[in-house]
């Protein structure tokens, strides 16, 4: 390890030794940061072909031109209940012990959704936007965070996230020309999350590649946010250990009325 900074007149001092500590520090104080799923090749690899075949899955249920009506043909919503590969991925060990690190007490997983920078086109990622959208408030601690993993590898060609470093500390969103002066594209490989405090501003850019740009977002948050989608309604009775089940919202579901709130106050 290197020695300490040279410094002097510093009373309080942070310490970030681990990979999940150096990336806490710098979403705190910055509101992003690249971290390692920990996934071998064959992992990453296999994640990939099961985006494929969800997605595949996904349009031939609903339509091409249906989505496309609604703006939805480039996001595949909750992809863990097509495949439980992508539930495996929304309990990857280290990213929930990143996001416990940052969420004061419980969270749940709000939403899971596939998402497709297509090549050459603009979609609807490509604006600026919080994801706590139209909320204009700041928290000493995060509300909710933002785990978009990288099913391919994000390059400044393919469209990588761009974010306006910070700017979760900011109640408003700042003006075209700091935008312009500040804002950072954000480059990482396949296989690592780009992490987000959700008051972040951050948006996706053109992707001129060839090919679509394929990642998989989640929004962990705490539990009084309602979810996206009801999780637990989407997977109605899948055989789930409690610590899943937890983490799916499960037990933070709303009481059916006063006698059944009295009831689990048991």
């Amino acid at each position: 390890m290197s020695a300490p900074l040279k410094s002097y007149g510093i009373l309080e001092r942070a310490n970030a030794a681990s990979a999940a500590e150096r990336a806490a520090e710098q979403i705190t104080r910055l509101g992003y940061a690249v971290f390692d799923a920990g996934l071998s090749a064959p992992e990453i690899a296999k994640l990939a072909t099961c985006f494929d075949c969800a997605h595949g899955d996904y349009l031939a249920h609903y339509g091409r031109d249906y989505l496309r009506a609604r703006d939805e043909h480039n996001t595949m919503r909750l992809p863990l209940a097509l495949d439980r590969a992508f539930l495996e991925l929304a309990r990857n060990e280290q990213l929930l012990a990143l996001v416990a690190r940052l969420i004061a007490g419980a969270f749940i997983l709000n939403q899971q959704n596939g998402i497709l920078n297509p090549s050459g086109e603009g979609y609807n990622q490509d604006a600026w936007h919080r994801d706590l959208p139209y909320q204009h408030f700041v928290c000493s601690r995060p509300l909710a965070i933002n785990a978009l993993y990288c099913v391919d590898d994000f390059t400044l060609e393919n469209g990588a996230t761009s974010v306006v470093p910070a700017s979760h500390l900011q109640e408003g969103f700042p003006s075209d020309g700091f935008v312009a002066e500040h804002a950072r594209q954000i480059t990482a490989p396949a296989g690592s999350f780009i992490v987000l405090d959700c008051m972040t501003y951050h948006r996706g850019t053109r992707n001129a590649s060839p090919h679509a740009r394929r990642a998989v977002n989640h929004v962990f948050t705490i539990p009084y946010i309602k979810q996206q989608i009801s999780i637990p309604a989407a997977l109605r009775d899948a055989d789930l250990d409690e610590a899943t089940r937890k983490l799916l919202g499960y037990t933070y579901q709303a009481a059916g009325g006063v006698a059944a709130y009295l009831e689990e106050r048991t």
